[in-house]
């Protein structure tokens, strides 16, 4: 390095800037872009939330683009919630070696390992929506745990603590989901009176969720309430519960602000909704992928949170 050089040479590096012979310039720290960048964006899913999270980054690379950047922003999106065919999209993007990487993690161990491959061949690597490792930068609403928690009490406090319940547990291996179903469950130790008589993975595909909600339905019938861990299972669930003619009989409490599953916290089949601000996350991580480019500072944890959604947010 050249201050370390230098210092060496001077043998003190205060001695040197005391003389004046040296002094550094932080704005030369700085890189500035002088070609067009390509950011990839490796969601779990093809899914309605990380459209969200495209309008984002969308909105973010047309920002940069008046100050005299382009960005040419690419999201490589998987059908289904597949590890294999996720993990085949991040090699093969490793390859392509463009200015950004951005994967939302579906699976922690192999993701990790070729985060890290990504990393170590010189990628500007992010990851968002659903934590992967310390080892990476991350925007995106970290405590999932507490979200699941949260949606728990909720829950709770909703029956009266006490009754049967079922869990749509979304994808087995990402970690969003599963801290949540963790947080869900941790709350429903304070109710003994509660049990959980139904758990099953609906692999982020809503037509999944409202199949396995008519069977819980079926199975149970003096079921009182569903957690669903995920964007897309609470409608599954209210869309089951609707159909069923159980609206108001039957809770529903879940994940994020879908524009049907609003309608559907206004209509009263579902009870409550956690949701993430999963636009700020595209924003951002566009916003300090071009950090990175340009040898700025950035953030190595931007917890976005979440908030909830209930009936009187309709009024």
């Amino acid at each position: 390095m050249i201050l370390k050089s230098f210092a060496a040479l001077c043998g003190l590096a205060t001695a040197c800037l005391a003389t004046g012979a040296f002094a550094q310039n932080q704005a030369d720290l700085i890189k500035p872009v002088d070609k067009e960048l390509t950011f990839v964006f490796i969601p779990k899913v093809i899914h309605p939330w990380y459209d969200v999270v495209a309008e984002g980054s969308k909105f973010a690379a047309e920002e940069i683009a008046k100050e005299g950047i382009k960005i040419n922003v690419i999201w490589d999106q998987p059908p289904q919630a597949d590890v294999a065919d996720q993990n085949q999209r991040i090699e093969a993007n490793i390859g392509k070696k463009p200015d950004g990487l951005a994967v939302a993690c579906l699976d922690q161990a192999t993701n990790v390992q070729l985060l890290t491959e990504a990393k170590d061949a010189g990628l500007n690597v992010y990851t968002f929506n659903s934590f992967c490792d310390e080892k990476f930068p991350f925007v995106g609403q970290k405590n999932s745990y507490q979200d699941g928690y949260d949606l728990g009490e909720f829950l709770a406090k909703h029956l009266d603590g006490k009754g049967k319940v079922g869990i749509l547990a979304g994808s087995l291996t990402a970690t969003d989901h599963v801290e949540r179903i963790q947080g869900f469950k941790k709350a429903l130790e304070a109710h003994p009176d509660m049990q959980i008589v139904f758990e099953q993975p609906d692999n982020d595909v809503l037509e999944e969720a409202v199949t396995l909600t008519e069977n819980a339905l079926q199975a149970h019938p003096d079921i009182a309430g569903f957690f669903g861990s995920n964007a897309s299972n609470p409608i599954g669930a209210a869309r089951a519960i609707k159909n069923a003619g159980l609206t108001g009989k039957v809770a529903v409490v879940g994940m994020d602000d879908l524009p049907e599953a609003v309608d559907f916290v206004c209509d009263g089949t579902i009870t409550a909704l956690k949701a993430q601000r999963q636009w700020d996350i595209g924003y951002w991580a566009v916003r300090y992928m071009l950090a990175m480019n340009q040898n700025h500072t950035y953030p190595w944890d931007h917890n976005t949170g979440s908030r909830f959604i209930t009936k009187t947010d309709c009024e």
